[in-house]
């Protein structure tokens, strides 16, 4: 495999990771509505399980309420059971049409709890970047015996290390802008 490839697919299984960690930041509450919170619970609707946003149209009217309308009235039920069941933590409010959920107040406790959660999702975010890095490592050893310059592997994982440290890096500065969030909402 040439080295130019070994560092493409580095790059690329590093920015699948960092993307997987933003789109697990979005998962945590931060006491201010957001669609993103909801619209991938799984609901059981036509006889199958689906992402809530593919069943209904998710909106924030204001800033601490979610309401979901569903495109098929006769889904609701099971929409209101699968928010009922998920880890949200919410009671829905459902008036036949539409479902509004209200989020609550965050004590300081739970902001702290989030801001640990949110801790472990940029370790496991760093730790999925330190495995690219290693792939990337183990394939250039490999170059190495096949004969590659000894000059282009030293220069090869010095990329590769460069790279991790821009990932890990932007992953630090998406946790750096959570934490600001739960904190200060």
């Amino acid at each position: 495999m040439p080295i130019d490839e070994i560092l493409m697919d580095a790059e690329e299984a590093m920015n699948k990771a960092e993307e997987a960690t933003v789109r697990e930041f979005s998962s945590v509450r931060t006491g201010k509505a957001s669609g993103a919170l909801v619209e991938n619970i799984m609901v059981e609707a036509y006889g199958s399980q689906v992402k809530l946003r593919d069943v209904a149209g998710i909106t924030t009217p204001e800033s601490r309420t979610i309401a979901i309308q569903p495109y098929d009235v006769s889904t609701i039920q099971s929409i209101e059971k699968a928010i009922l069941c998920s880890s949200l933590g919410i009671t829905p409010t459902n008036d036949g049409r539409l479902i509004r959920l209200f989020m609550p107040e965050m004590t300081e406790e739970r902001r702290q709890e989030l801001a640990k959660v949110v801790k472990k999702m940029t370790e496991d975010g760093r730790i999925s970047v330190r495995h690219a890095r290693r792939d990337a490592l183990d394939k250039l050893k490999a170059e190495k015996k096949d004969g590659a310059s000894e000059d282009e592997i030293s220069h090869a994982e010095k990329e590769v290390q460069k790279l991790t440290d821009k990932s890990i890096g932007r992953i630090d500065e998406q946790m750096a802008k959570k934490e600001k969030e739960i904190m200060t909402v």
